[in-house]
């Protein structure tokens, strides 16, 4: 039934599913794994589905009059695509899906590239070097972050320093600042740099991992 529809209603026809080899989800009798035995006695059937599209950039992009060089920002892969006969709650069984997502980059470049200068411990000051692109529209409440390379948000920085009030040197090429090494992590590890945009309210650039 739900492949034919996919052939009819235009809504549909762009959603993926992946291959169904587990067996119908429905109808159960409550807290058991026995097909329905009432009196409607109804056929099992893959009643829970899990399908998915990627949005066609090239429609949005056409309302605004323009059209992206790159179709395809984002790819996905189907993990796995499975169902779970040992919940018993409902006359239907769990389905689940997992993927994995591609995101590619929406600039090739990165707008501010950064380096940790020397050998960095808490014993000492400590040194970044950061060049901005031309454009880059840069602020005075910009920082950088020092991260552990497992953070997963932007507030997850150990220590920063303010890009303007922590400057030392300055030239048409880069800049340079220091953090204070009472804030850098006695225990060491593997750490990066990210920097931070206030006017655009992200993380434009990051460093590649080093140790402390």
């Amino acid at each position: 039934q739900l492949n034919m529809a996919k052939k009819k209603e235009a809504f549909l026809k762009e959603f993926r599913e992946g291959p169904l080899q587990f067996k119908p989800t429905y109808k159960f009798d409550l807290y058991s794994d026995v097909y329905d035995t009432s009196e409607k006695k109804r056929k099992p059937a893959w009643t829970d589905r899990i399908l998915w599209k990627i949005k066609n950039l090239s429609e949005v992009a056409s309302k605004e009059g323009e059209f992206p060089e790159e179709e395809n920002l984002i790819s996905v892969t189907l993990n796995n695509y499975v169902s779970h006969m040992s919940y018993g709650i409902s006359d239907h069984k769990p389905v689940t899906g997992t993927f994995t997502l591609e995101m590619k980059p929406l600039v090739s470049e990165p707008l501010v590239t950064l380096n940790p200068e020397g050998e960095w411990s808490a014993e000492h000051d400590v040194l970044i070097r950061y060049s901005a692109v031309p454009e880059f529209p840069s602020s005075a409440w910009d920082w950088i972050g020092l991260f552990q390379v497992t953070f997963r948000h932007v507030n997850d920085y150990v220590t920063y320093a303010w890009v303007e009030d922590d400057e030392i040197s300055s030239n048409k090429d880069s800049k340079q600042v220091y953090m204070s090494a009472s804030e850098i992590p006695k225990t060491g590890g593997e750490f990066l740099l990210c920097y931070y945009s206030n006017n655009l309210q992200s993380i434009v650039g990051i460093s590649e991992p080093f140790q402390v």
